[in-house]
């Protein structure tokens, strides 16, 4: 835990300021009145994480009930795109609860494992390429969409082969 004192003089009088960090308690004590903050004064920044946490835990589990649901009645392997999609929106739900549940720990990054954990993790690194490869994946499923509907002709030989 991180403490930081700053005492500074103006006009003849003492001003000092205890903080221990952005997520605790904060004490002020000005011209021999103080003032008490309490826990719930985090700020924003913490809440939005506990936010992205949560919605990132559920779509990880509503993504993964979807993916298994998709697995087991063997639908998996006739709808490709939408199962790729799926598993795409897994992923990201969950390395963004991960990445926001690392942030609320915060855990001190020093020595090998603070230095990985900053590089993967905090960096936000996971959340890209499942992010970019979701992108991909809409725009190849409003392609296929587009050729099966103006295209019906270019549809019809396709989906015939694709079932055999």
């Amino acid at each position: 835990m991180s403490t930081e004192f700053d005492s500074t003089v103006v006009d003849d009088q003492s001003t000092e300021r205890m903080t221990t960090n952005k997520f605790e308690m904060t004490y002020h004590k000005t011209t021999g009145s103080s003032m008490m903050t309490s826990s719930w004064s985090r700020g924003v920044g913490f809440y939005f994480q506990c936010a992205v946490a949560v919605i990132g835990f559920v779509g990880a589990a509503t993504n993964g009930l979807i993916v298994y649901a998709m697995i087991v009645s063997k639908q998996h392997k006739k709808h490709v795109l939408i199962f790729n999609q799926n598993l795409l929106d897994f992923s990201c739900s969950f390395f963004s609860f991960l990445t926001n549940a690392v942030k609320l720990c915060n855990i001190p990054l020093s020595g090998t494992r603070g230095y990985w954990l900053c590089v993967t993790v905090l960096s936000e690194f996971l959340n890209w390429g499942p992010f970019v490869g979701s992108l991909m994946n809409l725009a190849a499923i409003t392609i296929e969409r587009y050729l099966k509907i103006v295209h019906s002709w270019w549809a019809w030989p396709n989906m015939l082969m694709s079932r055999h």
